[in-house]
């Protein structure tokens, strides 16, 4: 049974909650995801990629995962999206892809491993402490943010770990827009996995961005793909099509684990 993949490509709202709830809400009436669905939002999705925590990190009530697990359970699916939490023993914030399924429940949190240095987020938002994967429609899940893409080694933990569905939601600028593309290849074909990269279109007060989502297969082909406007991209993933692929062409038997980091 194949799962399907629906990805929000969208123009987020410089710091309206509201409206990119609104438009996120929009979207899915339209692209109407059969129950069972993976449903994946951009990095803060709410708010766009802003340093500014009053206006990321969350009220206490928690607005934004409160619009995610009830959209999660009203449809039936899987929802992952980017949130902003405060990181209790510091002042920093955590950029995070939180997870919710059709119970409205917490399915996996997973916290950035890699800050943006070259745009000051290693000086507002604190450095994830793991990789985390998840279980859904079949497929081991893996989520990561943006800048973690460049980062190969952490991949690799999650696919030692089980994971065959590796995703990346971000807000990735246009003038890098030939990296991001290469890296999500990359991912896909050195780990023999599903990849999945979830970007935003349009412009913030500090750059412009690419969109260019995308659904790539174990090959690194590219299942289906956005281009630079607000839009939902699907595909659906055939789990016994990966694991074919992988005994067909077992490329991690050869994996020498002496050379994995610790992460």
């Amino acid at each position: 049974m194949a799962l399907r993949v629906v990805v929000c490509q969208l123009d987020i709202a410089w710091e309206e909650p509201e409206a990119n709830c609104r438009a996120v809400a929009a979207l899915l009436a339209a692209a109407t995801p059969p129950k069972g669905s993976l449903v994946l939002l951009p990095e803060m999705f709410a708010t766009g990629f802003s340093m500014n925590l009053a206006a990321t990190a969350q009220a206490p009530d928690r607005p934004v995962e409160r619009f995610l697990a009830g959209t999660a359970a009203r449809l039936g699916l899987c929802v992952v999206g980017g949130v902003v939490r405060r990181d209790p023993p510091s002042t920093l914030g955590l950029n995070q892809a939180v997870a919710f399924g059709p119970d409205g429940g917490e399915l996996a949190r997973y916290s950035k491993i890699h800050p943006f240095s070259f745009a000051g987020e290693d000086r507002r938002f604190a450095r994830g402490r793991e990789v985390v994967t998840f279980a859904w429609g079949g497929f081991a899940v893996a989520p990561f943010v943006c800048y973690d893409l460049r980062f190969p080694e952490v991949f690799r933990v999650a696919t030692r770990a089980g994971a065959n569905l590796l995703v990346v939601i971000a807000n990735w600028p246009a003038a890098r827009e030939a990296h991001w593309l290469t890296l999500l290849a990359a991912r896909a074909i050195e780990n023999q996995a599903y990849v999945i990269g979830v970007n935003r279109c349009g412009r913030d007060p500090n750059a412009a961005y690419a969109g260019q989502s995308r659904i790539l297969d174990p090959r690194g082909q590219v299942l289906a793909a956005g281009g630079d406007a607000v839009g939902v991209v699907e595909a659906d993933l055939d789990l016994e099509a990966l694991l074919a692929y992988r005994r067909e062409f077992p490329v991690l038997a050869d994996l020498d684990a002496r050379f994995l980091p610790d992460v």
